[in-house]
């Protein structure tokens, strides 16, 4: 996945620009920012759930799908009907996303709820859904991982077992962009901070203030910007660690 140049607005205001990254099989993006920065914008723009004010975003072997088909997005909520049993919940996520992958029992027993399967969702703890919804990313195949703070809410035995998840999908080619405020201790993983950029004094008295990627020194607006899926492409390997914004 390449992405160049996103920039997001929300009403009138600018939350970030200048955001560029790649992203290979096999590795994982980790975004971090204050609260409010624009990590969770960002991520709805890789999803195709908003629409970026400029910049494109590139997918390589996607074929005939459209980029949400391509992708599982985990975000703060954990989106489970609470009156359907776990296994129910990803009964339904099997069967509508597509490309089985690990049954609903399978799932649960990886993160540790096989024997919370029968129980509605309503029944559970808060770190208890955090893990049903965490299972949805194994029932289904999908190579991109969007996650939005994958460890709110769960213990420290949950994040080791999600952290294992994580590397299996990688080994698998598999990629991963994730929000977080905690350290997700991903083998090699790239990192973007999203920074609020304060205008100089000389700026003078009103001048707009915007947030951005570290590094980014204007706005570049697109009439139209483009969400694009490559064709199909020889599969690569694991990128260099370290690319920052």
């Amino acid at each position: 996945m390449q992405v160049n140049n996103l920039a997001c607005d929300r009403g009138e205001r600018r939350i970030f620009e200048g955001v560029s990254f790649t992203l290979l099989p096999g590795e994982a993006l980790v975004i971090t920012g204050r609260n409010g920065a624009g990590k969770s914008s960002l991520l709805d723009i890789l999803a195709g759930r908003l629409h970026p004010a400029s910049g494109a975003i590139l997918l390589d072997d996607a074929g005939e799908r459209a980029l949400p088909e391509c992708l599982h997005y985990v975000g703060h909520r954990d989106a489970l009907k609470a009156a359907l049993t776990a296994e129910e919940n990803l009964t339904f996520a099997r069967g509508f996303l597509g490309n089985p992958a690990l049954k609903p029992r399978e799932a649960l027993d990886a993160v540790g709820l096989a024997h919370a399967a029968r129980l509605p969702v309503a029944y559970l703890s808060a770190g208890q859904r955090r893990r049903v919804a965490l299972a949805r990313l194994l029932v289904a195949h999908r190579p991109l991982w969007l996650l939005d703070e994958p460890t709110s809410a769960l213990d420290t035995a949950s994040q080791e077992t999600l952290r294992l998840i994580l590397e299996n999908h990688r080994d698998s080619g598999g990629m991963i962009a994730a929000s977080t405020h905690s350290p997700l201790f991903l083998q090699d993983a790239k990192e973007i901070r999203i920074e609020r950029v304060i205008p100089p004094p000389s700026a003078g008295e009103g001048a707009e203030q915007s947030e951005a990627g570290e590094g980014a020194s204007s706005i570049e607006h697109s009439p139209s910007p483009d969400l694009l899926l490559r064709p199909p492409s020889p599969a690569k390997g694991r990128g260099q660690e370290g690319e920052t914004l």
